[in-house]
């Protein structure tokens, strides 16, 4: 029993479920037995993971955003969640410069306004609130990034997830510390995720598949930057196992505050999977032939060359560890491409067999949530 079978008839929320990782975490948890709710924008891209998973008929869809408080608030009242992942943000570097304040207001204050309709709502519940790697102060150094460094970013989309951290920080400790509050709330912070589905515009794996789909060259425009990659489902499964931990642990309350759960988690890839951009396009085109041009632009817009997280915490207080290693991760990222471009209505089939092959992996490693 995945997680415990924590989630089988469970009341959950995703806000951005229309989105690459919400779509993912949304047909994972209707496979857990969960009854979702999701409220999102429409999807940003055509074709979509949302709409070729056909989850629109399978969840309670709602069209809504997250900066718009009155909406966002009657909807957390109307689902009544046992738990809630926030998703929903504006998640690209290079947009973000192009459309600063959209950045700013989507993912400071739509994080915001999820947390006053928690707060108002004022019933039992786990939240966990998605993040990013790059919240991070990025100095650019060798060593990976833990917990307590200071936020920060160069670039409006960073320095909005570094903000969006330090909002979460102050709602916990500002309403939810109390060893009575029935709401208990973590924050996740994930790598450079990759995975079937994603159909965004300036990420590497899109981008390439697109060439090779229509048989040109990849464009890599930064090819030595290197990333902590990892396939969707391992954040996911991170995710998923904390917000089960603070659902245990809502039902016989810590008297710490606040208790340690109720903090900021990384969930990153082993070091292995820190690899430039030239090394996940030559892996990708082991299973999809094709080539490459280098598109290097000295004048391009700042983006980090170097940046790694440290696991740690994840590891001593969750015991989760990453299940996939880089090659298999490049592997079943470009399965699910080389299948579904050609035959969209596998999408679906083909997420949950690579749900269930991610599970049995981690099963098979004694990983507590799968066992």
């Amino acid at each position: 029993m995945s997680f415990g079978d924590t989630y089988r008839n469970k009341r959950v929320l995703i806000t951005g479920h229309t989105g690459f990782k919400g779509a993912w975490l949304a047909e994972w948890l209707l496979d857990l037995g969960a009854e979702v709710t999701g409220f999102a924008l429409p999807p940003s891209t055509d074709p979509s993971l949302f709409e070729q998973l056909g989850l629109q008929n399978r969840l309670n869809h709602i069209i809504g955003d997250v900066r718009d408080l009155t909406t966002l608030t009657h909807a957390v009242e109307s689902a009544r969640p046992d738990f809630i992942f926030h998703l929903a943000a504006q998640p690209l570097v290079r947009l973000s410069y192009e459309q600063p304040v959209e950045t700013y207001a989507t993912n400071v204050l739509g994080t915001v306004n999820l947390l006053e309709a928690v707060r108002q709502a004022n019933r039992p519940c786990s939240v966990v609130c998605i993040t990013t790697d790059k919240c991070y102060q990025n100095k650019e150094w060798v060593h990976s990034y833990r917990e307590e460094d200071p936020m920060g970013g160069h670039d409006p989309y960073s320095a909005s997830k570094g903000a969006a951290e330090i909002v979460i920080s102050s709602y916990r400790s500002s309403y939810f510390s109390h060893p009575a509050s029935a709401i208990h709330l973590a924050s996740a912070r994930a790598g450079n995720v990759i995975g079937g589905g994603d159909w965004a515009l300036d990420r590497i794996v899109p981008d390439s598949v697109r060439a090779l789909a229509a048989g040109q060259p990849i464009q890599v425009r930064n090819k030595t930057s290197r990333r902590p990659w990892q396939h969707v489902l391992e954040p996911l499964s991170g995710y998923l196992h904390l917000a089960a931990r603070l659902g245990r642990e809502a039902s016989t309350p810590s008297r710490s505050s606040p208790p340690a759960l109720q903090s900021a988690f990384n969930f990153g890839p082993s070091l292995d999977s820190n690899q430039p951009v030239s090394q996940l396009v030559h892996e990708l085109l082991q299973h999809w032939p094709g080539s490459w041009e280098d598109r290097s632009d000295p004048y391009a817009v700042h983006e980090a060359n170097l940046l790694n997280l440290a696991i740690d915490k994840a590891f001593h207080l969750l015991h989760w560890e990453p299940t996939w290693n880089f090659a298999e991760t490049i592997k079943q990222t470009a399965a699910w491409y080389r299948r579904c471009v050609s035959q969209p209505s596998l999408a679906k089939e083909t997420a949950l067999e690579q749900i269930r092959t991610y599970t049995t992996a981690a099963h098979v490693r004694s990983i507590p949530w799968a066992c």
